[in-house]
């Protein structure tokens, strides 16, 4: 039997949670693995705060040098969340050789390759699999299961917040507004909910994805980025009557040395797994030259989902005679030989407001064309006050040409009111 001592950086929902696993699940852990986990020491901001499990007032402290520089401490657990203190915290326990474990992946995401550095100079594990999407094991899956692949396409709903949000704009026809302050007030969604709503959280997380999934670094600030906040109930009714339906998807695509990596809102298909994760679950729906498509689907957020994955991490940690890491090289720029495309090819979702006059959809029709676009299908709705609402989807096009196409639409006659980005395989 191996007993470990271990710290954590942070107690509030995510650490509470692996408290209470280990104090629930422990006897099982040591009958399954052979291995005790002893809890040592817990950084929090403050030790009096009443917090959801009972931990001993002895065990807090309010110096993290007392788990990065305790020489009895093995493993350290950060769950602070945020870039900073979390990252130097992590970097002292990884100089003075402690493994690591975090669920923070905003600070892996953005110091990633300072991280790894530090943990192959000093022998000492990093571990993630909390960072993205919960308990379900898509880092394991990408470094373990699926190495014997090269995985061309990723999808995924990674963000629970923003999905809750437009599963309700999409079932009950809500305002993007109205149905984030019930998230809010149901806790789903953070006060200041910035992260999740412009994009930020899918980011970091497809940063990190798409990274190990294509063996090459894929940092954050490549990654084209845009939100839910401008989304509206009437774009996503007109989608479902074309038989699409609206997620916040992050998409990473790999075509020999060029990298097609974004974040936006994005209209699928009713057929396509994708379509039927609703409410605060995640999925990832992946293609590999070999294993062809799949879907990993659960929960992506709460406090025992995420303690599933940072205890899964501390066990495979133990089990491993030496530290895994990537074996790409981990920097903060795009690895060499790769680029990172703003012309991506998909379809395209446009709704316009225009002027019910003869001439004004041939001269639609002729802006597209003039960039070699074509309409798959078009919807237009009884004019009122003289203008009629236009929907149509376009056949696969470059990103460029369809912001071209809409720019040179005279805006006298029409307005651009949205433009959705449509995945239809």
């Amino acid at each position: 039997m191996k007993t470990i001592c271990v710290g954590f950086l942070g107690c509030g929902n995510i650490g509470c949670g692996v408290w209470k696993l280990l104090s629930e699940f422990g006897q099982d852990i040591l009958h399954r693995a052979q291995v005790k986990f002893k809890i040592k020491r817990i950084l929090v901001r403050d030790i009096h705060k009443k917090r959801d499990e009972t931990v001993p007032e002895e065990l807090l402290t309010t110096d993290p040098a007392q788990i990065t520089d305790d020489p009895e401490i093995q493993m350290v657990l950060e769950f602070m969340g945020g870039e900073e203190p979390a990252t130097q915290y992590m970097l002292r326990a990884l100089e003075m050789g402690k493994t690591v474990v975090t669920a923070n992946k905003m600070a892996l995401a953005l110091n990633w390759h300072i991280l790894q550095e530090a943990a192959e100079k000093n022998n000492c594990g990093l571990y993630y699999e909390a960072a993205v999407c919960g308990a379900i094991p898509i880092i394991r899956t990408t470094v373990d299961s699926l190495q014997s692949n090269r995985i061309e396409e990723m999808m995924g709903i990674v963000n629970g917040t923003t999905n809750y949000i437009l599963t309700r704009m999409s079932q009950e026809g809500g305002d993007y507004a109205d149905v984030l302050r019930d998230a809010q007030r149901l806790g789903l969604a953070e006060p200041d909910p910035t992260s999740d709503v412009e994009g930020f959280d899918a980011a970091y997380k497809l940063s990190i994805l798409s990274s190990l999934a294509f063996h090459a670094r894929v940092p954050f600030d490549v990654i084209y980025r845009q939100g839910i906040t401008q989304v509206s109930s009437a774009d996503i009714a007109y989608g479902k009557e074309l038989g699409y339906t609206l997620k916040l998807l992050a998409i990473a695509k790999r075509d020999g040395g060029v990298i097609d990596a974004r974040v936006h809102p994005t209209f699928i298909p009713n057929a396509h797994p994708l379509a039927s994760v609703n409410g605060s679950f995640n999925a990832i729906f992946l293609h590999g030259h070999a294993c062809d498509d799949m879907m990993l689907f659960g929960r992506g957020a709460g406090s025992a989902p995420t303690a599933s994955a940072v205890v899964s991490d501390m066990l495979y940690a133990v089990s491993r005679d030496t530290p895994r890491h990537p074996t790409f090289q981990n920097s903060d720029k795009l690895a060499s030989g790769l680029t990172v495309t703003n012309d991506w090819r998909c379809s395209f979702y446009v709704r316009l407001n225009a002027s019910d006059r003869p001439g004004v959809l041939a001269h639609i029709t002729a802006c597209l064309g003039q960039e070699g676009i074509s309409i798959r299908n078009l919807m237009q709705r009884d004019a009122v006050d003289g203008h009629a609402q236009i929907v149509m989807i376009t056949h696969d096009a470059g990103e460029c040409a369809i912001r071209k196409a809409l720019a040179a639409i005279d805006s006298a006659d029409v307005r651009v009111e949205s433009m959705i980005r449509v995945e239809a395989k």
